[in-house]
């Protein structure tokens, strides 16, 4: 038995692709579009105007919209708390900091050669290791 095959060629044109593809897309958009137009035409009155009222909130400027946080004064007093600790521990960390290079090893010595003999260079390295 001989058995005859025959070859499929398939030439790709890429630009009709494309093109088939970006169609799809822009139907199927479309087709999106218009389904949730029809499901807004279909629903009740009331929550059409719900809807309005979300779209209406979403769009208004952040400038325009009430402050939330100013109306409950136990959340600002929190935050003035919040506030006044975060400052508390930065001033408190500064100090620590000031007080490590007083009292590192270096700065001693150059304090020490700076109070016996002052120079340029023991000022120079008293900035440099403790300030």
């Amino acid at each position: 038995m001989y058995v005859n095959h025959r070859e499929l060629s398939v030439t790709l044109r890429p630009l009709k692709l494309i093109l088939s593809i970006a169609a799809g897309i822009w139907l199927g958009f479309i087709a999106v579009l218009l389904s949730l137009w029809l499901i807004y035409k279909m629903l009740p009155a009331e929550q059409t105007q719900a809807l309005n009222n979300a779209a209406a909130q979403m769009t208004t400027p952040p400038a325009a919209k009430p402050k939330l946080e100013s109306d409950n004064p136990m959340f600002d007093q929190y935050r003035q708390i919040l506030r006044d600790s975060e400052a508390r521990q930065s001033q408190e960390a500064e100090q620590a900091e000031r007080q490590r290079s007083f009292n590192g090893p270096k700065c001693q010595f150059w304090m020490q050669q700076n109070q016996t003999a002052p120079s340029e260079k023991s000022r120079a390295s008293v900035y440099q290791f403790c300030g």
